[in-house]
């Protein structure tokens, strides 16, 4: 596993893009390991995604700590004994305090259900349906101390139908939240990221034939 970029996720749900970056790593697409879970809530699903893969589960109730500081301090504790190379919130239903971001400069990522910078926040979907566009989508960035104002690392365009529910709409980004998701991950695995600002340079792969 030295070799291995050694990624912690942060959940609070279901864990659907855990289970993507999961599978893709199970299939060879990304050179990492996830060394470990962590949910503020004990009865989220992705606990149980990461045990059937024989990830260590930890629970980090939120409610037992004084404030979002002290919760994120605690939260670096663990990411550090486990060697965490690169932080992944997949539904972490918390906001991001400088403690673990400066723990983690430059290598914490999250994934936004809309085109950054394009509804940022809770119930994206349902925004983009009142808006009236005609495309939405899906980003992935790093995560800065905003609500998802954070250097964008990729985006997935997904059309917006005149019969799309928010649910409907939900699942047709989620395709390719899942499909995205693992691919910024690689390429920070491979090192081909590099932030400039507020942009995020991505590098091209070594020439294996050399």
């Amino acid at each position: 596993m030295a070799d291995l970029l050694k990624i912690g996720v942060l959940v609070s749900g279901n864990g659907s893009n855990l289970q993507a970056i999961i599978d893709r790593i199970e299939d060879g697409y990304l050179r990492g390991a996830v060394v470990c879970v962590i949910s503020n809530k004990a009865d989220a699903f992705a606990l149980e995604r990461a045990r059937r893969h024989g990830i260590p589960a930890v629970v980090l109730d939120h409610k037992s700590y004084a404030g979002r500081e002290a919760y994120d301090e605690a939260l670096v504790g663990i990411l550090r004994d486990y060697g965490v190379e690169l932080v992944v919130l997949a539904g972490f239903m918390r906001i991001i305090t400088p403690v673990l971001l400066a723990a983690f400069s430059a290598a914490v990522m999250n994934i936004h259900p809309a085109l950054l910078p394009a509804f940022p926040g809770l119930y994206a979907q349902r925004q983009a349906l009142d808006y009236g566009v005609k495309v939405s989508g899906c980003t992935v960035h790093f995560v800065d101390e905003g609500t998802d104002t954070g250097p964008i690392i990729i985006q997935a365009p997904v059309p917006v139908f005149a019969e799309d529910s928010e649910e409907s709409l939900s699942k047709r980004i989620q395709v390719e939240e899942h499909r995205i998701y693992p691919e910024a991950v690689k390429l920070f695995a491979e090192r081909r990221l590099n932030i400039s600002g507020r942009r995020v340079e991505i590098l091209p792969a070594p020439d294996s034939s050399r």
